[in-house]
C-alpha cells in the first residue's frame, strides 16, 4: 500500500500525506474539486431557478422523490458491479448523467424540463458518489482514512466550494444585473452552461488518467448473486450493521428535505439577497477550508464517534439560528455551522466504511444507499407539501428531532471504528 503512516513526518504534513497517497485517490481529489466547484457555484440558486420557472414546492418534492427513489433501487446494483468489477464504468456513467443534468437545466424552456434536470443530477450524484466512496474506502488505509477523506472535503467542498458560489455571486449582480434576490430564471440560467463545460473537463480526466484496475473482488465475490438480498445480509450480518441503518437513514434526511430548500427559505422568509446567498455558500466552504483537515486528523487519532457528534450538534445550531434570527447578516454565521455538516458527513463516510470487511464495502455502500435513498425520497416528496402547507421551518424541527430522539442516541451505542476490528466469520456467506 503507497500510504504508509511510517513515511509521514506529523498530521499536519498535508503535502507529505498527499505525496505518500495512491494515484487513483489523487485522480479522484481532482475530479471531486471540479464538480464541487460547479454545485457550489449553482446550489444558492437551484432551487429558486425552479420556482421562478413556475414549479411549486410540492412539485420540487415530488421530482426529489423521484430522483432519491430511483437511486434507491439503483444502489444495490451498483454496489454489486462495483464490488465484482471495479468502480470506473460506473463513475463514468455518472459523469456522464450528470451532465445530462446540466444541459436540461441550461436549456430547459419550462419548469418540467429544468426538473428533469434536478432529476438527472441526482441519478449522476448517486453513480459517481458511490464510486467515488469506493475508491477512498480502498485506497485510504483506516488510519488515514477520516484525514484523506477530509482532505478531499477541504478542497474540494472547500477551496473550490468558495469559489464557486463567489463566482456565481459575482456574475449575477455585476454581469446579468440582478438587483436583491433573483427574480428572473433567465439570469440564472448560464451558470449551469458553466457547470456543463467543467463537468465534461472532468469526464475527460476520468476516462484518461484514472486507473482503477486494482479494484474489484476478481472472484471473491459470487458470480450470481442477488443484490437486494445481499445487501439486507449484510445488514443482518452484524447487530452494528443494523444500527448503521438508523444513521445512514438519518444521514440522507437533509439532502431531501433541508439542502433544496435552505437557500430557498433564507430568500423567501428571511429576505436574502442573491449576495447573501453567494456569502452563505462561501462560509459554508470556508469552514471546511479552516476545519476539514483539522477535523480529519481528530477523527483518526482521537476517535470517530466524539468527532461526528460535535459536527451534528454545530449543524443542529446551524437550523436553530436559520430560524430564529432576524438579521440577513447573521445568515454568513448560519453558513459557517452549516460546513460542520459537510464534515460530518465525511467522517460518517469513513466510519461506514470500517464495519464491513473492504472485499464487501460496494455491496454495503449498495445497502446504505438504498435504506437512505428510500426513506430520503418520502422526506422529500413530503418536505414540499410541507414547506406550502404548514410552514417551512417545521423542515428543519422534524429534522432536528431525528438527529436529536434517533441518530445522536445511536451513535452512542457504536463501536469507536477507528479501532474496531471487523468479524469477517459473520460475512463469509457473502464470498
Amino acid at each position: 500500500m503507497a500510504n504508509n503512516v511510517k513515511e509521514k513526518k506529523n498530521d499536519l504534513d498535508v503535502i507529505g500525506f498527499w505525496k505518500a497517497q495512491q494515484p487513483a485517490w489523487k485522480i479522484t481529489v481532482y475530479r471531486t474539486s471540479m464538480e464541487r466547484l460547479v454545485y457550489k457555484a449553482v446550489l444558492p440558486y437551484l432551487t429558486l431557478y425552479i420556482v421562478l420557472m413556475g414549479a411549486t414546492k410540492a412539485q420540487i418534492g415530488t421530482v426529489t422523490a423521484m430522483g432519491t427513489l430511483v437511486a434507491a433501487v439503483m444502489a444495490p446494483f451498483l454496489g454489486s458491479y462495483i464490488d465484482k468489477n471495479g468502480p470506473k464504468k460506473m463513475y463514468l456513467l455518472g459523469i456522464a448523467v450528470l451532465m445530462g443534468g446540466y444541459l436540461a437545466l441550461w436549456q430547459a424552456p419550462i419548469w418540467q424540463v429544468a426538473a428533469l434536470g434536478m432529476f438527472l443530477h441526482t441519478m449522476g450524484a448517486t453513480l459517481g458518489g458511490q464510486s467515488c466512496a469506493n475508491i477512498c474506502g480502498n485506497c485510504l488505509e483506516s488510519c488515514d482514512r477520516a484525514k484523506g477523506m477530509l482532505v478531499c472535503e477541504t478542497f474540494a467542498a472547500g477551496v473550490l466550494g468558495m469559489v464557486g458560489p463567489a463566482f456565481a455571486g459575482w456574475y449575477l449582480v455585476n454581469i446579468m444585473g440582478v438587483v436583491g434576490t433573483p427574480s428572473d430564471p433567465l439570469t440564472i440560467k448560464p451558470l449551469f452552461f458553466f457547470c456543463l463545460i467543467i463537468t465534461f473537463l472532468s469526464l475527460l480526466m476520468i476516462v484518461f488518467k484514472l486507473d482503477v484496475s486494482h479494484l474489484g473482488s476478481k472472484g471473491k465475490a459470487r458470480a450470481k448473486s442477488n443484490p437486494v438480498k445481499d445487501a439486507f445480509a449484510l445488514m443482518r450480518a452484524d447487530k452494528n450493521c443494523m444500527k448503521w441503518m438508523v444513521m445512514t437513514s438519518v444521514n440522507r434526511i437533509p439532502t431531501a428535505m433541508i439542502i433544496p430548500y435552505l437557500q430557498l427559505y433564507a430568500a423567501e422568509v428571511k429576505g436574502a439577497s442573491a449576495a447573501d446567498l453567494a456569502a452563505m455558500t462561501t462560509a459554508t466552504a470556508l469552514t471546511s477550508v479552516v476545519c476539514g483537515y483539522f477535523f480529519g486528523i481528530l477523527a483518526d487519532k482521537y476517535g470517530r464517534k466524539k468527532t461526528l457528534a460535535f459536527t451534528l450538534v454545530a449543524y443542529i445550531a446551524a437550523l436553530v439560528l436559520l430560524m430564529t434570527t432576524t438579521n440577513t447578516k447573521m445568515l454568513i454565521l448560519v453558513g459557517l455551522l452549516v460546513g460542520f455538516q459537510e464534515i460530518g458527513m465525511v467522517i460518517n463516510g469513513s466510519m461506514q466504511h470500517e464495519l464491513v470487511p473492504g472485499w464487501a464495502r460496494g455491496r454495503w455502500s449498495g445497502a446504505n444507499g438504498m435504506v437512505g435513498s428510500l426513506v430520503a425520497s418520502v422526506f422529500a416528496f413530503a418536505a414540499g407539501i410541507i414547506y406550502d402547507g404548514v410552514g417551512p421551518q417545521w423542515l428543519f424541527i422534524i429534522y432536528i428531532c431525528a438527529e436529536i430522539f434517533l441518530r445522536l442516541p445511536v451513535l452512542y451505542t457504536l463501536p469507536e471504528t477507528l479501532t474496531y476490528k471487523v468479524d469477517e466469520s459473520k460475512f463469509e456467506h457473502l464470498l
